[in-house]
């Protein structure tokens, strides 16, 4: 069987699980891609021809699909050292290719720090200097940098601290761009970017799978949540990252997404959904999705998110030993 025939068989069986939409379901989600120009770790290759490829790839199924997506940017990610000021304006053009899809950029950070971790000083110093070359290729548009994406979804520690960041934000013109569905791919795309280097396209193929599998289990899952808290649909936000894994397979998860009856709309639109004002005092070391955010402002216990099966779990970790 083909990689492609198997993905839609597996595909097929999830939605035959879940069942069909019901018709008055109004279901709508906006799909968010972090680490651009990409993250080296879920790409087969960091040099600047494969990484146009990949975006290329990327752009084009987000394109296909009619995705208004929000790309965030590490602009510490244009700048390696080997490659000199030619390298950053080539990764730099490749950035231009998602204004010139018709795509808005946000800002990740310069350098994917730890607001946990990061004196608070020098954390907004680091959103300041990545907001750079971003601000002037949206410019060119004629757009304005209007979202921010936490690094590691980490919100602060304590609430003073987080207050004070989120203050920050809304002085320098920034809307937080909230996480409803997040299946940490890239704990897939680090094995998937490991076979491909390798040349093992049976692993490759395998992991791809699996991936669409979660993709589908924590679907669902995010559903159950959301209907827990607000007892309907609500608007959801999907973090994604711009790693070789989606690139190859983003078609078959827009696929899987539409089949369940989700339009895809702008981050803007799934914003102006009223569940984004519940009370959220979250703060801790770990970043969570926004559905737990709530769980915990509303006095309840986090429902524990799927975890990956556990030979992903284990081959993960001895990849990045």
């Amino acid at each position: 069987m083909t990689v492609r025939r198997t993905i839609l068989a597996l595909t097929g069986s999830f939605l035959a699980l879940l069942g069909s939409p019901g018709a008055a379901q109004d279901r709508r989600i906006a799909i968010t891609i972090d680490d651009l120009p990409g993250p080296p770790g879920g790409l087969v290759s960091n040099d600047v021809a494969f990484l146009r490829e990949n975006t290329r790839k990327l752009l084009e199924a987000l394109t296909a699909h009619g995705v208004p997506a929000v790309g965030f940017v590490n602009e510490g990610k244009l700048f390696v050292a080997e490659e000199g000021p030619a390298g950053a304006g080539a990764r730099t053009d490749i950035l231009k290719m998602w204004v010139d899809a018709g795509l808005e950029l946000g800002n990740h950070s310069y350098s994917h720090k730890s607001l946990n971790r990061t004196p608070p000083d020098e954390f907004q110093a680091d959103v300041l200097k990545g907001e750079r070359i971003t601000r002037l290729l949206l410019a060119e548009k004629g757009l304005t940098l209007r979202y921010f994406r936490h690094p590691f979804l980490q919100v602060g520690l304590d609430l003073d601290r987080r207050r004070a960041f989120e203050d920050f934000l809304r002085v320098h013109g920034y809307t937080i761009a909230p996480v409803t569905v997040d299946n940490e791919d890239y704990i897939y795309a680090a094995l998937y970017a490991d076979a491909l280097r390798r040349g093992d396209r049976v692993t490759a193929q395998r992991v791809g799978a699996a991936y669409l599998l979660s993709m589908g289990t924590v679907l669902e899952f995010c559903e159950g949540v959301s209907e827990g808290l607000v007892g309907r649909p609500l608007r959801q936000v999907l973090l994604l990252h711009a790693n070789s894994l989606n690139a190859d397979y983003f078609g078959e998860v827009a696929r899987l997404y539409e089949a369940r009856g989700y339009r895809f709309v702008s981050l803007a639109e799934a914003l102006e959904d009223e569940a984004y004002a519940l009370a959220d005092p979250y703060v801790g070391a770990w970043g969570i999705s926004w559905l737990h955010h709530w769980e915990v402002g509303a006095g309840r216990k986090r429902t524990p998110s799927p975890d990956p099966p556990d030979w992903v779990a284990k081959a993960y970790e001895a990849v990045t030993r």
